[in-house]
This record gives structure tokens, sequence and C-alpha cells, in this order.
């Protein structure tokens, strides 16, 4: 098949933890032809979809991981499939590239499906489960916000469409710094924000589990560093193996139809003890350490996903 990854640039990460090279790796593995553009160079044209990048070769050699073919200008209709890639931020940018490439379907299937993402943000998809999510709410007026902290004392205070652990804060029963904050971000932003109940379960591990076309195929569990809060692997958390839980099926069994008939071939969910916290459709991470971990092949199972849809 033809294969367009729309990515963030391929020259800084690290091919030993990036989702994305793992599912390059194993696309070219199984002979599919890799096209790579960056989603500042997706346009509309006329009535196509195109997107200017390169033929992509890459290979598990770090600082020399990635091989260019001649730039071109493509009609991204001409592919089978496109991969929708980038990272957040989920800001208006993001989500004109999930308009135009929505505009592709059914010839070309986009994974995730770019309509789904678009209306299903990642801390916004977790309110169709209240009974499997910690007490939340999503507000900007700051009445709304204190009376939601004076009802459960401990809580977690976040901007609704952030990503990797940024701006993520902690405000304990003591803590008197909630209208400074609600200051700062309504400061240079329109956005509400999201409240949860503090959950002290995190700090033996915020669980993300992977699932490929609805189904748990296993779990990595990120422990905060020391003195964090936050157990993010872009701010210190240290990945470790884990198994699913009873729980962490019974959430997976929920929720995994819905994003089956959405077209969700990858996700990941975090799971803090017992509460689903975020279900991640935009640029799910953790592939190559549950791989790692698991000694399976995760990247093999979500391209057989995918051929299947498109046979």
């Amino acid at each position: 098949m033809k294969i367009a990854i729309q990515m963030d640039p391929i020259g800084p990460i690290d091919i030993e933890a990036d989702s994305t090279f793992r599912i390059a790796e194993e696309a070219q593995a199984r002979g599919h032809e890799l096209f790579y553009y960056t989603p500042d160079h997706l346009s509309y044209q006329e009535g196509r979809v195109t997107a200017k990048g390169w033929p992509l070769e890459v290979q598990r050699v770090k600082g020399d991981h990635f091989k260019l073919g001649e730039r071109v200008v493509v009609d991204l209709g001409d592919f089978d499939v496109i991969w929708l890639r980038q990272d957040p931020p989920f800001d208006m940018f993001y989500i004109t590239t999930t308009h135009l490439l929505q505009r592709l379907a059914p010839r070309t299937l986009v994974v995730n499906d770019p309509f789904w993402v678009r209306n299903y943000p990642e801390k916004l998809l977790v309110l169709d489960f209240p009974d499997l999510t910690p007490p939340t709410t999503i507000a900007r007026d700051l009445d709304t916000i204190r009376a939601f902290k004076d009802r459960h004392g401990d809580i977690i205070l976040k901007p609704l469409y952030g990503n990797g652990g940024a701006g993520v804060f902690r405000l304990t029963e003591s803590d008197r710094n909630l209208s400074s904050l609600h200051e700062m971000f309504t400061g240079f932003s329109r956005e509400p924000l999201i409240a949860q109940k503090f959950l002290p379960d995190v700090s033996n591990g915020d669980k993300r589990v992977i699932l490929v076309d609805g189904e748990p195929i296993g779990a990595i569990n990120r422990v905060p560093a020391e003195g964090e809060t936050r157990s993010n692997m872009h701010v210190g958390g240290r990945p470790e193996k884990i198994e699913l839980s009873a729980r962490d099926r019974e959430i997976c069994d929920r929720i995994g139809p819905l994003l089956r008939e959405k077209g969700q071939v990858f996700v990941g969910i975090d799971v803090i003890g017992d509460y689903l916290t975020e279900i991640n459709l935009t640029s799910p991470t953790g592939l190559q350490e549950l791989e790692r971990f698991d000694g399976i092949n995760v990247a093999e199972r979500i391209w057989q996903a995918i051929e299947a849809r498109r046979m």
C-alpha cells in the first residue's frame, strides 16, 4: 500500500521511544511504500487535498534513522492510508488538518479517523463514561471551579486541551493559589479548564493502556519522579512493566466498541487506580515501551487491523 505519514519533523525524534517511527518501521517491513510530510505542508487545492513532502525510508540507526527522496507535491487521494500523527496542542491548526483529511474518505483511510479525533478530544470523550472517571468539572468560571474544590478538597487543575503534563497543577485542601492560577490561564487562553478530584493512587503510577481497534493489547505504568504529581514521561515519569488488571479490562470492554466503530485504530487510555482519566486519540505514545516490556509486536497488530480495513 501507499502510506503517507503526517507528523512533526522526523529529524529530532528518539527512535527508541517514538511510536510514529515504530509504525513506519513496521509498515516498511511489510512492503508498504512510505511518504512523509509535516502538517504545515498539507493543503487544499481546487478540489484536491495535497501535501508537499518526501518519499521516506527508515532504519534503526541513531543519528541516521531516515532517508528522504526528492521533495514533491502529492495528491493524498492517491494514497491507501494516511496517518494523522502530529503531536498536540489541539488548537485550530490541528483541527483544520482534520477537516482537510476528512475530505479523503472513503477512498483513503485516515488513521485515526479525523472526524472523531476532532469531535472526541482526550479529556472530553471520557465524559461519556462518568461512572468510570473521577469527579470532574469543566469550566472557565472561577466560582464553579472553586465550588468543585470546596467539595473535593484536593484537586488537579489543568488546561482542557493541554498535553504532555504541561500546565498540570495539584491544589491541596490548604492551597490558596486557585485564583492566581485561574487568572494566569484565562489571561492567555479563552479555553475552559478541567478539574478532577486528586487520586492518591497516582503515586503508584499512571497506567497507559494501549488498544488496537478497540481491543486492549497491554499496558505500561508511568511512575512520577520523586516530588512530582505528574507521571508523563515528558516530565520525568519512569515507565515500568505492569499487567492489565480486571478493572482495566472492564474499562476497555466499555469503551472498546465505541473506539472501533469510530475508526480509532491506535488509542492510549490513562488509568489511575480504578479510574479512567483520559482517552488519547490524537497521537498516542507508549508503543515501543510496551513492545519491550511484554515482548510483543504491537505495531504488527496495528497494521493487521489497518490492512483488514483496506481489504
